[in-house]
C-alpha cells in the first residue's frame, strides 16, 4: 500500500537535521515517507516524534515502523496540540520540527473521505473523522453570505458570490449530500476552461474551514516555538499562497491571527534566521515522477538569539 509519495525530502533532511542524536517532531507523519528519511539520518541516540490527526495515517505509521523500536514514537493527535503531547512525554526541547501540510493521496483516493471532486463520495474533507463539523454541514447551513466569504478568502475564487448563490438555491430544493452533486453544480454555473481550478479552490476553501487548518497551524506554531533550541529548526512544506503566507510571516517574527476569517499580523516576538532566501519547490524531475508534488513549497528557518541578547550573562 502506497499511502503517499514524500517529495523534496533532501532538502528536508538538509535543512532539518543538524545533530544526529537529537529530539525531531514530524507535526503530519502522514505514511511516514518524511519520517523514515528522517530517521535514516539520525544515529541509534536520536528519537523521532511522529503525530496525525488522522488515524487511518497513525495506525499506518505504527505497522510501517513497527521495528526501529523506542526510536520513533507515533501519536494520534493534531499539530495545535504539540505542547501537550511533549509535556506529557516530559520533553522540554527539541531540535527540529517537519511539517508536511498537503493532503496524502491515500486520503485523496479514498473516495469516503470526499477529499477529491472527481469522484462521487460523501461530503467529508475532515482530517480528524472524530470531529463533528464535516463539509456537508458547510455546504447546507452556512448562509449565502458565509460562504461566499469562505470561497473568496480561502479559496480566492474571484466566482465566490455566483457560487454560493447557487448552492443555496440548489439545497432549498434539496440536501446536497456528495461531493459529486456538488462538482457538477459548480460546473454548471462556471466557465468550462476554468472548471479545474475553480473546484480545486472551492474544495480547498472547504476543506481549511472543515479542518480550521490555518488556525490549528498557527496556533501550533506559537505553542512549538518555546520548546525549540536554539539553533533548532523547522522546516515547513505548503501547497497554496494561505498557507505559505503564514508561514513566511512566522519566520519573520510575525503571527497572523485568524478570527472569522479575518486575518490580521502582529507582532510576536519570534526570533529566526530565514534559512530558504527564496521558496524550495520540487524539479522537473520529481514532479514527472510524482505530479502531485507540483505545488510543493518548502521553506525553512533556525531559532536564534538576536545579537543585541547575546550578552556575557545569557550566552555562558
Amino acid at each position: 500500500m502506497i499511502f503517499h509519495v514524500p517529495v523534496l525530502v533532501e532538502s528536508v533532511i538538509h535543512f532539518l537535521i543538524t545533530n544526529p542524536e537529537g529530539i525531531y517532531v514530524d507535526g503530519t507523519i502522514g505514511g511516514g515517507g518524511h519520517a523514515d528519511a528522517i530517521l535514516k539520518g539520525l544515529d541509534q541516540k536520536g528519537r523521532l516524534i511522529g503525530i496525525d490527526q488522522d488515524d487511518e495515517a497513525v495506525l499506518f505509521c505504527q505497522k510501517r515502523f513497527s521495528s526501529a523500536g523506542n526510536q520513533i514514537l507515533i501519536l494520534h493527535n493534531a499539530f495545535e496540540h504539540i505542547d501537550r503531547v511533549l509535556n506529557e512525554l516530559s520533553i522540554s526541547e527539541i531540535d527540529g520540527l517537519f511539517m508536511d501540510l498537503g493532503v496524502s493521496s491515500h486520503q485523496i483516493d479514498t473516495i469516503e473521505r470526499g477529499f477529491s471532486y472527481m469522484s462521487d463520495g460523501p461530503l467529508s474533507m475532515q482530517m480528524n473523522t472524530h470531529q463533528s463539523l464535516d463539509a456537508r454541514e458547510i455546504v447546507n447551513a452556512y448562509s449565502e453570505e458565509v460562504l461566499a466569504d469562505l470561497f473568496y478568502r480561502y479559496g480566492e475564487e474571484r466566482h465566490a458570490r455566483r457560487i454560493a448563490r447557487a448552492i443555496v438555491q440548489e439545497r432549498q430544493k434539496k440536501v446536497i449530500q456528495s461531493t459529486g452533486e456538488l462538482a457538477n453544480l459548480v460546473r454548471r454555473i462556471t466557465p468550462s476552461r476554468y472548471h479545474v481550478k475553480i473546484l480545486s479552490r472551492i474544495w480547498q476553501a472547504i476543506r481549511i474551514e472543515v479542518n480550521d487548518e490555518l488556525g490549528q497551524l498557527q496556533r501550533g506554531f506559537k505553542r512549538i516555538y518555546p520548546y525549540l533550541k536554539m539553533g533548532g529548526r523547522i522546516v515547513v512544506i505548503g501547497y497554496h499562497s494561505l498557507e505559505d503566507r503564514l508561514i513566511k510571516r512566522f519566520f519573520r517574527g510575525e503571527c497572523a491571527t485568524f478570527s472569522k476569517m479575518e486575518k490580521q499580523t502582529i507582532p510576536s516576538g519570534y526570533d529566526f534566521r530565514v534559512l530558504t532566501r527564496r521558496v524550495v519547490r520540487p524539479n522537473e524531475e520529481e514532479i514527472q515522477r510524482n505530479p502531485r508534488a507540483r505545488s510543493a513549497r518548502l521553506r525553512a528557518a533556525e531559532k536564534y538569539m538576536p545579537t543585541y541578547f547575546k550578552t556575557a550573562e545569557n550566552v555562558r
